[in-house]
């Protein structure tokens, strides 16, 4: 960054014996930085209004939108004030530093303090076209008598008498930047300050993430995913005991989709946030289905807003936060904000409970079509293309056949206890193949299953998640259920042996393939944790070694490193 100060006003001399404050040839040889910076003033240059962050073409045009917009006259106030030329040029500074509204402007009585400090006559603004305003003879004609045109000679001495004035007001206004501000030591300064500042602004890792929901087609995909649909529909809707006159709080709403279901649940009030554009939807979509008076649509992030109507606590909590293998993402640190602030003790989480399952896996096909394709192409070898697959989790679909080992629980996330921090982790795993002759393993299997419960309680370990066989019809259940059932568990499982869902499967596929047999044992650890660079990715990182039986040695450890992204 550089600081560039205002060029002066467009001044043409009438009479080239005319002296003014800087027509030394020592003023000029000290004045080279200021010369620089009032060069070529007839080029009209863009210029902020004085109360918004809007760009008007000229310095004209912005007091013209000002008294259009506001009321505000900039220079009917300057003379109600009775302003010199420093007077106007403070009072520029003030109001842009501090933010003042016309009717902070109109109460001033022109004896303020500040109007006799030089902190507001340094620009507030880089380049600011409003201070070469106001030294024009615009300016100038208010604030002396207005010369006859029947008499030039009059007319001429005037002109001649307002030029010297506004030129010394500059020198003078010069001369006082340059005494009090250092020019080339404050560049050097704001350069270090700038480059400083940049180095320590906090990342964005939520801007492109909240955009990416703005449009249709990820909710298509979404609200099309009928295992995932039909389950929170199932559950909202056949508990009306948990539901009826409920405050629901729903994070992440998206189209709103979740609070229809609740609304029609028979809750009492529904709270849907969301920090993307679709929020605007989400309003119009509640209003076109007659919920307007149950369903409040609050734009903005959970940790940021306040609850409406005096709300400091709701009794469940709704969302679908989950993104590709499980955590991606990083959804899930925003729903146990709101957890932490807004849900009231016992208050229940839906869903309760997510458990991330790790199997060995067959991905024979996913290989041939993501990386030995990459071999043979057109007789060409690209396989370099294919180098960095290995380093990069593949999302996608294998079948219930791919799956050579029972799954192991890697992390069992509950969500009424669960804590941000936990959400990076390390577990071990022991894999025992399932395979009936010897084989290659080529990859890693990771997907989730999800469980929703009435208390928001632990599910019993005997707890099998419900699967759908791809092909199967479903349907939302919506048959509401006789009484309280503590224990009535609606769950879903987006794993290969359950119907695809848009998350899909999350491959991990090895540079050595593992040789395993009937009984052979794959242990190691899973290492999970946010991206240093992108807080919304996930690294992972599996060590792992393979030996033949329970009783034989294990073999060499190697450790795969992966971004899930």
């Amino acid at each position: 960054m550089s600081i560039r100060l205002p060029a002066p006003p467009d001044v043409t001399e009438p009479n080239s014996d005319i002296e003014t404050g800087s027509s030394s040839s020592e003023d000029d040889d000290n004045d080279e930085n200021w010369d620089e910076w009032i060069s070529d003033s007839i080029t009209q240059q863009e210029c902020r209004s004085l109360f918004e962050i809007k760009s008007l073409p000229s310095a004209e045009e912005a007091l013209k939108y000002d008294k259009q917009t506001y009321g505000f006259d900039l220079i009917e106030t300057c003379g109600k004030l009775s302003l010199d030329f420093h007077g106007r040029v403070r009072l520029i500074n003030y109001i842009r530093k501090n933010n003042l509204t016309p009717n902070d402007v109109t109460d001033l009585q022109g004896t303020e303090p500040w109007f006799s400090t030089d902190e507001y006559l340094l620009p507030a603004l880089e380049n600011d076209p409003l201070i070469r305003e106001v030294a024009s003879d615009d300016w100038s004609d208010s604030e002396g008598e207005e010369p006859t045109a029947s008499d030039p000679n009059s007319r001429i001495k005037q002109l001649e008498k307002k030029l010297a004035l506004a030129q010394q007001d500059l020198s003078e206004y010069r001369t006082l930047i340059s005494q009090k501000l250092d020019i080339s030591s404050l560049i050097e300064a704001v350069n270090e300050s700038s480059a400083s500042k940049e180095a320590t602004r906090p990342r964005d890792d939520d801007s492109h993430y909240f955009q990416s929901y703005e449009a249709n087609d990820i909710h298509a995909v979404m609200i099309q995913d009928k295992v995932r649909t039909s389950t929170y529909a199932h559950y909202i809707l056949t508990n009306p005991y948990l539901f009826r006159d409920a405050t629901v709080l729903d994070v992440g709403c998206g189209t709103g989709i979740l609070s229809l279901f609740a609304a029609r649940g028979g809750a009492k009030r529904v709270i849907a946030v969301d920090a993307s554009d679709i929020a605007e939807k989400a309003e119009k979509i509640v209003e076109a289905n007659g919920f307007k008076d149950i369903i409040t649509v609050v734009r903005g992030k959970i940790e940021d807003i306040t609850l409406p109507d005096g709300i400091t606590q709701v009794d469940i909590i709704v969302s679908e936060w989950m993104g590709y293998a499980l955590l991606y993402e990083s959804m899930l640190d925003s729903v146990l904000v709101a957890r932490d602030r807004f849900l009231r003790p016992g208050g229940v989480m839906a869903p309760s409970q997510c458990k991330m399952m790790l199997s060995l896996c067959d991905g024979s096909e996913i290989y041939k079509d993501r990386i030995g394709f990459w071999n043979d192409v057109y007789g060409f070898d690209l396989s370099a293309m294919a180098g960095d697959l290995y380093e990069e989790a593949i999302i996608d679909v294998v079948g219930p056949d791919t799956v050579l080992s029972a799954p192991y629980v890697i992390k069992d996330l509950l969500l009424g206890d669960i804590t941000s921090r936990q959400l990076d982790f390390q577990t071990k795993f022991a894999l025992k193949a399932t395979v009936e002759r010897r084989t290659k393993i080529n990859s890693f299997v990771l997907y989730f299953d999800t469980f929703f419960t009435v208390t928001g309680h632990p599910i019993s370990p005997s707890t099998q998640v419900k699967t759908i066989q791809e092909g199967e019809v479903v349907l939302a259940e919506v048959w509401p259920s006789l009484g309280r059932e503590k224990e009535r568990v609606t769950s879903f499982s987006t794993g290969p042996l359950s119907a695809p869902t848009h998350w899909k499967q999350t491959l991990f596929m090895l540079r050595e393939p593992i040789t395993v047999s009937e009984g052979s044992i794959v242990t190691g650890s899973f290492h999970c944790r946010k991206s240093e660079t992108n807080s919304r990715e996930l690294d992972v990182e599996i060590h792992y070694s393979a030996k033949e039986d329970a009783e034989a040695p294990a073999g060499p450890t190697i450790v795969n490193m992966y971004k899930v992204r």
